[in-house]
Formats: C-alpha cells, sequence, structure tokens
C-alpha cells in the first residue's frame, strides 16, 4: 500500500453525510452521543449522528479531512462522537474573497479551495450539494483523480456510499475494494 503522502484526501461535510436533514424529523433515528462533556444540549442534531460513521470512516484507505462549515468545531463536537482522531481542517475563504461569477455558473463556494488544498493529490469529496458544475469544474483544473460525491441529505451517507467511496479509494492506492 502507498503511504500517508501518496493516499488520496477524502474531504468530508457534516450537515448531510453525517448529519441527515430535510426529511419528516420522526425519520431520523437517535444514537447516544456520548458523555455529557460532548455538549448533548448545545445542538439538538447531533444525537442524528450514527457512531458507526467514525469505524467506517477510518477503514477507508484515504487521509481524512473536514470540509465544513463548522470547521475546528467538527474536531471538538463531531470527532469524538464517533471516534475520530483529530482531523486537519479546510480553511474557507473570506465570503468577498469567493469570486461571485462562480454562483452565477452553478459552482459551489467550496470547490476551488478543495482542487486548491489537493495540491494535485487524488480526492473525494463528500457533500450534499455537489453538482455536475462542480464536476466539470475539477475534471478540467485538477491535473489527478477526483470522486465528488454527493449524499443524498434526507439519509446521510449509507451502506452503498460506503461502497462506492471503498471502491475509488482503493483504485487510487492501488489495492481491491474487497
Amino acid at each position: 500500500m502507498a503511504g500517508s503522502a501518496q493516499r488520496p484526501l477524502l474531504f468530508l461535510d457534516v450537515d448531510g453525510p453525517l448529519i441527515p436533514f430535510g426529511a419528516a424529523p420522526d425519520t431520523y433515528r437517535s444514537f447516544a452521543t456520548g458523555p455529557d462533556e460532548l455538549g448533548d444540549d448545545a445542538n439538538p442534531l447531533l444525537g442524528r449522528i450514527d457512531p458507526a460513521h467514525g469505524p467506517r470512516l477510518l477503514a477507508l484507505p484515504c487521509d481524512l479531512v473536514w470540509a465544513t462549515t463548522w470547521m475546528a468545531d467538527a474536531n471538538d463536537c463531531i470527532a469524538p462522537r464517533i471516534g475520530l482522531p483529530r482531523l486537519a481542517v479546510v480553511v474557507w475563504p473570506e465570503p468577498s474573497a469567493v469570486d461571485p461569477q462562480d454562483e452565477w455558473h452553478g459552482l459551489h463556494w467550496k470547490t476551488r479551495t478543495l482542487v486548491s488544498r489537493a495540491e494535485g493529490r487524488p480526492f473525494a469529496w463528500v457533500d450534499d450539494e455537489v453538482t455536475d458544475t462542480d464536476r466539470a469544474w475539477v475534471v478540467a483544473h485538477h491535473p489527478g483523480p477526483a470522486l465528488l460525491h454527493r449524499v443524498d441529505p434526507r439519509v446521510g451517507l449509507t451502506d452503498a456510499d460506503y461502497a462506492v467511496l471503498d471502491s475509488w479509494l482503493h483504485r487510487q492506492v492501488g489495492g481491491d475494494s474487497s
């Protein structure tokens, strides 16, 4: 297997992939979220995070990076709930630094930053807002392989999503996905 420097990146959003939303509230399971010091009362949606995501994410052959507006708070509020170590965090540009033409043309405000952060490394981006415009832009501007994987925010990451990620990531590191 390739060393850590060659492993693909997995840019992970929180709202949608890990915290499902948008369906009827009574359709969501609630999970025990851990010790009281994790601030369970701060955000009631945190109870929707399935703790099984942590081991599944850690089993993927990649370097995990938070790519969420939660930014560093993801390490304090999300990671302990699902058994993840502290992860690297994408720092987003100030809204005034985002090209207003991007939104006009349908490019997500995260796309340019993620391509820049990847620095040519293969990467997967897991988000509920990925579009074909983002995919086309990445193909045109990123020299390495990239998987922009849209997750249905009403259900969050599923077995099928993990299968797609696992297969794609294993191909990048030269292994099989069995």
